[in-house]
């Protein structure tokens, strides 16, 4: 065995764990969001996690890779690589290109769960169905060329790590888009212009999945090394924890002191917010600095959610504070404190300024063509669910499911329902 098919197994390994770290996130997304929302809506929540995973899937490898990675077109769009067919040597990857693949597959999935939290409880899950598709085939992956795959941004030096910037500020611009575009669930915003106050349903399930989330995101940011003897990844670890413990602290100690009571679903979100806000810059910041993004993601994501409550946009699980207001802080955060041509390190202001025209096409494009592409799908489906699905819950009215059953009797069923067995016990 050579010392470069040593070297290869040990990549390949490294590579498909943190793919599955990032891959089990998907479970943390669904309990944090089926814990933000009430009961009657916890399965609809789970069903498009399983939408985000397999039709999302499916799509990214039909056509969404190629796009993304395959031969560069004028910096904008990659022409070949769809169903992984095609010369793609261009890559030059240190692994095979199928465990690439499915390290890539595993990001895109993490972009449509953000908007799934956003529109959470309202959304028509036939519509849902299609915005996935177009999010997992075109949004994500014409933007991640432009950054990743060789296109005009990346040509331009733009650094996004692990995709503060390309995954959850694009992600949280186009959850904003979704959010207003479909409107407040019915009675969250009184006529006087108050707001209701919607209560978690059950916060220690959201708490789980956040440590879950937690959990994945060290194949996040690790992982997106793609070597296994990468010298970086330590490093990168140690940053991804100080500054989500950060986030969650400095929340905690704000709600205590703000308003005499430390609010568990704050602090949940502030530790996410640090995790995000690290995420373009791990393999770039000391830990000080580490700890600073961490502290200020969290404060913007409280900043954030207030900011949307005041104009009446309805964010059910803070998809658009943790992820896009702490998104856009760690990308410019590079800008300013990357070891490597950062402003405040290194004097430079080139590195600043590729990172805010970045944010501003990124942000722009997911919000306008997820707005674009909601429009077109009112024109076929309706994009809301009715009145009477929303009172009813979407658990019934979509899935004909609940969340928990305490009966221990068989159910009877007609003739004109599902076909299954009847059974009397």
């Amino acid at each position: 065995m050579t010392i470069n098919t040593l070297s290869s197994g040990l990549n390949t390994i490294w590579v498909v764990l943190t793919a599955a770290m990032i891959i089990l996130m998907e479970g943390g997304f669904a309990l944090l969001e089926a814990g933000f929302v009430r009961h009657k809506n916890s399965v609809n929540i789970i069903m498009k996690v399983f939408v985000d995973i397999t039709i999302g899937t499916l799509c990214f490898y039909v056509v969404g890779f190629g796009f993304m990675y395959g031969h560069n077109f004028l910096g904008i769009i990659g022409t070949n690589g769809f169903m992984m067919l095609g010369n793609l040597t261009h890559l030059d990857l240190p692994i095979s290109l199928d465990t690439f693949w499915l390290f890539q597959a595993a990001f895109v999935i993490a972009v449509i769960s953000i908007v799934s939290g956003a529109v959470a409880e309202r959304i028509n899950f036939r519509a849902y169905i299609l915005f996935a598709i177009l999010m997992t085939a075109l949004i994500y992956p014409i933007a991640g060329h432009w950054v990743w795959g060789g296109g005009w941004l990346g040509q331009l030096g733009m650094m996004d790590f692990a995709g503060s910037a390309v995954i959850h500020a694009l992600g949280g611009f186009s959850a904003l888009a979704a959010a207003i575009f479909i409107g407040p669930r019915k009675g969250k915003f009184t006529p006087q212009g108050t707001s209701s106050i919607a209560l978690p349903s059950n916060l220690p399930l959201a708490s789980v999945g956040a440590f879950l989330l937690w959990f994945g995101w060290f194949g996040f940011n690790a992982g997106s090394t793609l070597s296994a003897t990468d010298a970086r990844i330590g490093h990168i670890a140690i940053v991804t924890m100080l500054s989500a413990a950060s986030g969650g602290a400095t929340t905690l100690l704000y709600t205590l002191f703000r308003y005499n009571r430390s609010d568990a679903g704050a602090v949940i979100n502030g530790s996410l917010a640090g995790l995000v806000g690290i995420t373009a810059g791990c393999a770039f910041v000391s830990d000080p600095f580490a700890i600073l993004i961490g502290a200020i993601s969290g404060l913007l994501m409280i900043f954030a959610t207030n900011l949307l409550e005041s104009n009446q946009i309805d964010d059910p699980v803070g998809a658009f504070p943790v992820h896009a207001a702490s998104g856009v802080w760690g990308t410019i955060a590079v800008g300013l404190f990357s070891s490597d041509g950062g402003l405040l390190t290194d004097g430079h202001w080139h590195l600043l300024g590729v990172q805010l025209l970045g944010l501003i096409v990124l942000c722009t494009w997911g919000f306008v063509v997820t707005w674009l592409g909601l429009s077109v799908i009112k024109c076929w489906i309706p994009v809301r669910s009715t009145e009477e699905e929303e009172e009813i819950g979407l658990d019934v009215s979509y899935h004909g499911a609940i969340a928990a059953y305490h009966e221990r009797e068989f159910i009877e069923y007609e003739e004109n329902d599902y076909p299954i067995r009847k059974d009397n016990h």
